[in-house]
């Protein structure tokens, strides 16, 4: 029975030495593989130390943090560094709350970014690399706000003067509208007139014309009527057409030259009758 039971404590060392030479090897090998950048490597036998064997402790698991963040496995560095903040050694809280700000800042989670560098501060007030990202961050912060207000200024400078401009525009076709249609009703009107008196030169060409033949036409009917007399005086018909209308034209220029003549004023010493 004693044999047995040394057997079982001898199985039982030996199990645990292989146990510790297998954290020490993992341990080993994941530090040079992160001094190697073989991020990989050191993230893998980090994870079977963390989860599988146990060994959860604080500086590991800032290992392993610190190993996803090198892979830009953001996912899994977050969750760590998390876990990491629960710690009651002041100074690795600090650094996993640092780590998780500059997620946040590689994220553009600027805000909660510099909340984080606030966490870190708190938690420990030496640590130097949050203040220095925190005062820095909070520059840029403050300059993208300037930045910003004044793209702003900029941008609503750049709306009034377009809208200006469109205002003076639309005025400036309103005003050359308003000229074409006052030119265009200018025009009608004077085409109007000028057809009027269009109308007037040839209805007073008409009735010239009118009064031409009528006394044309009197003429031959007082040519045709005294035939007789036109052979007494031996003048041919054609001669009589000839005179006839020489009169005619003769009796015209009369009548306009008498319209061209200026009346002549009324004496005013002498009565008007």
């Amino acid at each position: 029975m004693k044999g047995i039971i040394a057997f079982v404590l001898l199985f039982i060392v030996s199990d645990d030495i292989n146990q510790i030479a297998t954290i020490n090897r993992l341990k080993k090998e994941a530090e040079n593989a992160y001094q190697a950048e073989e991020y990989s490597t050191a993230a893998s036998n980090y994870k079977i130390l963390y989860d599988s064997l146990g060994q959860h402790d604080d500086n590991l698991l800032l290992n392993l943090s610190n190993s996803y963040y090198k892979l830009n496995d953001t996912s899994n560095a977050e969750v760590h560094y998390a876990k990491l903040t629960e710690t009651n050694d002041k100074n690795l809280r600090s650094i996993a709350y640092q780590q998780l700000g500059v997620l946040s800042n590689d994220m553009g989670k600027h805000e909660q970014a510099l909340e984080q560098f606030k966490n870190s501060l708190r938690a420990n007030p030496d640590n130097e690399d949050s203040r220095y990202n925190y005062e820095l961050l909070k520059k840029l912060m403050q300059e993208q706000e300037q930045n910003q207000d004044q793209q702003d200024q900029q941008n609503q400078d750049e709306q009034e003067r377009q809208d200006q401009d469109q205002q003076n525009e639309e005025q400036q076709d309103q005003e050359q509208q308003e000229q074409q249609n006052e030119e265009q009703q200018n025009q009608d009107q004077q085409d109007q007139e000028n057809e009027k008196q269009q109308e007037q030169e040839e209805q007073q060409q008409e009735e010239q014309q009118a009064k031409e033949d009528e006394e044309k036409n009197e003429d031959e009917e007082q040519l045709n009527s005294k035939p007789e007399d036109m052979q007494e005086m031996e003048i041919s018909e054609e001669m009589a057409k000839m005179i006839l209308e020489a009169m005619r034209n003769n009796e015209i220029q009369y009548i306009q030259q008498n319209k061209r003549k200026p009346k002549k004023p009324k004496d005013s010493g002498k009565p008007d009758w």
